[in-house]
């Protein structure tokens, strides 16, 4: 081997200096990659924040009211104002305009203190938000121990209080899919067929549409996927069933144009408790804020 390499010492070095020039060029593209600044996203600029519950911090999906206040305060001061799903899916049809500046408040889980400590909040700073609730929570372990801020979950009485505030719309995060095991939240199983993966799916969406509406008189039609885990055989189902928006778990900023596709996998920005809402806000709105 090296007595050919020898030999043919010219070959060699004139093919090590087009593979140097050649990764030169490479290293140059992803650097000048890395370092330009983000695209925009077209259309209108829509931030999406994902709360969970509303309580005294002992992990990260747990954030006291007082920093849900504070986030509402300094959204107002600088100009934002919440819209609704309905309001989204009206400008994506063509009809009416949207705020200069929206942004989409969003409770994952369905906790109590999303109607206790949230949404006297959302009432005082004139702000609306999307509640997705998981059907199981809902039905059974709720009413076993009911309206304890620190860790209950809504029973379907509190469901018709947080929709009778007129500033509350009710998601669903599955029936009893939210779970991160064999099956990460509700996507398809490696090697799953998708034919039973599709109907399992329908079975369980169904379950807590036909549950919302019987208990409210309406269904969803604003799913959140639990855990953020997304794939794309559950989009059909999505839509046969009638869902408009899909809300996922990455962080990003999303466009919002009169195409009402654009409401499906919406990115949205953990409310983790560990930021201040200064920090929080510039990690997700950049150069967004004044």
């Amino acid at each position: 081997m090296y007595h050919c390499i020898s030999q043919r010492k010219t070959g060699f070095f004139l093919a090590l200096t087009a593979v140097a020039a050649a990764l030169w060029i490479v290293l140059t593209t992803v650097t000048q990659a890395l370092a330009a600044p983000e695209t925009p996203p077209e259309g209108i600029a829509l931030p999406v924040v994902m709360y969970h519950s509303i309580c005294p911090t002992t992990n990260d999906y747990q954030l006291p009211a007082s920093a849900l206040e504070e986030d509402l305060r300094y959204l107002k001061a600088h100009g934002y104002e919440s819209v609704s799903v309905q309001q989204l899916l009206a400008y994506t049809k063509g009809k009416g305009e949207l705020p200069e500046k929206p942004i989409l408040l969003t409770f994952d889980d369905g906790f109590y203190n999303n109607l206790s400590d949230a949404l006297p909040l959302l009432e005082q700073y004139d702000m609306q938000a999307v509640v997705s609730v998981v059907g199981r929570y809902t039905d059974e372990i709720a009413p076993a121990d009911p309206e304890v801020p620190a860790y209950s979950y809504l029973t379907w009485d509190n469901v018709r209080q947080l929709q009778a505030s007129g500033r509350v719309e009710i998601g669903s995060h599955t029936y009893d899919l939210h779970s991160n095991t064999q099956r990460a939240g509700c996507s398809i199983i490696l090697g799953e067929d998708p034919a039973a993966y599709s109907a399992m799916l329908r079975e369980d969406l169904t379950h807590l549409q036909t549950s919302a509406y019987n208990e409210t008189g309406t269904s969803p039609d604003v799913f959140a996927y639990p855990y953020g885990f997304i794939c794309r055989e559950s989009v059909p189902v999505l839509k046969e069933l009638g869902f408009v928006c899909t809300l996922t778990c990455r962080e990003e900023i999303n466009g919002i144009t009169r195409d009402p596709s654009c409401l499906y996998g919406l990115g949205r920005f953990h409310r983790s408790p560990k930021y201040s809402t200064e920090e929080f806000f510039a990690k997700m709105l950049g150069n967004q804020t004044p």
